[in-house]
């Protein structure tokens, strides 16, 4: 790991976003524009994270220990008038400190996670990686953007499940805890069985 100290701006949801994965976001809340408006800037990037207590909206919420950078690809206006966002998950992090700025906007000391190895999958995790293929099969063009396909990288596999199965958020934050791609696709064999 490095980098630790870091701030990173949050952005609280009651969703995890894991490496790779796409999330529409609405943006209307005057810290989170503003948020978007430094991020375009600077070209900077802020952090999602699980919110553990309190709502996404309003006053700031508890936010995860664990996150992923999110990198602004896309943005428009919607038929209300909202900002609308496109973001794409990149590193995790883990949050070590935060603080709330003036405007209620959560700014965290984070440590950025180690990239995954590329590892080849295990003979016992080929049922996920068929499982894997098939989701992408049917969604079709439902899941434009998907990475280029890596059916023997363990970690490929294991985030692209994390994003697409219909997890509970508490079982994708765990996922997006696990450091090691094996133990992250054990974990997503026992979810599935």
């Amino acid at each position: 790991m490095s980098d630790d100290g870091q701030l990173l701006p949050l952005f609280p949801l009651h969703s995890v976003l894991v490496p790779g994965a796409a999330l529409g976001l609405r943006v209307f809340e005057p810290r989170y524009l503003d948020l978007v408006r430094d991020c375009g800037r600077s070209g900077g990037t802020f952090g999602i994270c699980l919110i553990l207590d309190g709502e996404e909206s309003g006053a700031p919420a508890s936010p995860a220990a664990y996150g992923t950078e999110a990198l602004i690809e896309d943005f428009d206006r919607d038929a209300d008038g909202l900002l609308s966002l496109r973001v794409r998950g990149a590193r995790r992090f883990r949050v070590h400190s935060t603080r709330v700025r003036d405007n209620g906007l959560v700014v965290a000391g984070i440590a950025w996670q180690d990239e995954d190895p590329r590892v080849r999958l295990l003979p016992e995790h080929a049922l996920l990686a068929e499982l894997l293929r098939r989701i992408l099969e049917h969604a079709g063009a439902a899941v434009s953007g998907v990475p280029k396909a890596r059916f023997d990288d363990a970690g490929w596999v294991g985030w692209r499940l994390a994003e697409l199965l219909p997890l509970e958020h508490a079982q994708r934050q765990a996922l997006l805890q696990e450091a090691d791609p094996h133990r992250r696709l054990q974990q997503l064999l026992e979810f599935v069985s």
